[in-house]
């Protein structure tokens, strides 16, 4: 009876993972480029509207609100760090253009590029996920409390908040509350802040250690989770494993989470339009920093 009960016990694990590999939905995103020091996971929400889970919504093709970089170095500090979408770049191919044009130019592939010619950081693994992967995610876990010190009656975006604190909110509302930006007094900043906080409320939610004794719902949140993912070729459920707890390693007490240096939050070069600048004379060795693992968060952009 112990030999069996041991081997249900180390099945049920080796099982799930092969189970969940074979969930894992992949795209062809990798430039090869990937070469610099630790391991570096690009993070990228698409707002492509195939999923319909923006409703009355007629916009065509695909753009991304969401870019992180969630890097681990050799040693140091790990960071997570939010690349503003309208992010003034060179495109390849392109030429110059708002970040998130990558993405609705070329989708994962050119993304990735344009990221690592951006920062000079080599890109080791690609996660994307949907708007509808967002908000039924939520919902699988039974929601998520998230915060805000402001009142928001949004059009744009849906959302409501009719007094600051904190809330536990559904998916459809997490959604509105990770798309707002008009109505966020920093705007792309703003949002990027409460995109970690979502991130980070979901992934606390799942950590719960009663999970561990609950198969079935086990499988109900890794089906949920892993269909509203979209990963790089040779990404697999281990190495997701890692970009959780290197995620939860970012946004600890030791981890290091922000924007990088900016110049000019309306930068108008003509032609695109308002975009943000990168300090031209600090984000090369912020960028260097976050793979050394010498970043604090005084080397992010700040309001004060």
């Amino acid at each position: 009876m112990l030999v069996v009960l041991l081997v249900l016990v180390l099945a049920w694990p080796i099982g799930l993972m092969i189970w969940a590999n074979g969930k894992i939905n992949h795209v062809d995103a990798l430039s090869g480029g990937a070469g610099t020091a630790g391991t570096t996971y690009l993070l990228a929400g698409s707002d492509s509207r195939a999923d319909g889970a923006l409703r009355n919504d007629t916009t065509e093709g695909q753009r991304t609100d969401t870019i992180m970089l969630l890097t681990v170095p050799s040693s140091g500090n790990t960071s997570l760090i939010s690349l503003p979408r309208d992010t003034y770049a060179e495109i390849p191919g392109y030429g110059p253009n708002k970040l998130n044009a990558a993405f609705a130019f070329g989708g994962a592939p050119l993304l990735v590029e344009t990221v690592e010619q951006l920062t000079g950081i080599g890109v080791d693994h690609y996660v994307e996920i949907g708007m509808g992967g967002i908000a039924g995610l939520v919902d699988a876990v039974g929601g998520v409390e998230l915060c805000l010190d402001y009142v928001v009656d949004d059009q744009d975006s849906g959302l409501v908040w009719e007094e600051p604190g904190c809330q536990v909110v559904d998916g459809e509302t997490a959604l509105a509350f990770v798309r707002m930006r008009k109505a966020d007094p920093q705007g792309d900043i703003g949002r990027s802040e409460r995109q970690r906080q979502l991130i980070q409320a979901i992934t606390s939610t799942v950590a719960d250690p009663s999970l561990v004794t609950q198969p079935g719902e086990q499988v109900r949140l890794a089906e949920a989770g892993l269909g509203a993912l979209l990963v790089s070729e040779g990404t697999g459920i281990l190495d997701l494993g890692r970009m959780a707890l290197a995620f939860r390693n970012a946004t600890g007490d030791d981890g290091v989470r922000g924007a990088p240096p900016i110049a000019d939050m309306d930068y108008r070069p003509g032609g695109v339009g308002s975009t943000v600048l990168l300090d031209p004379d600090l984000a090369p060795g912020f960028f260097q920093s976050l793979l050394d693992g010498t970043v604090t968060d005084e080397d992010t952009h700040s309001f004060e």
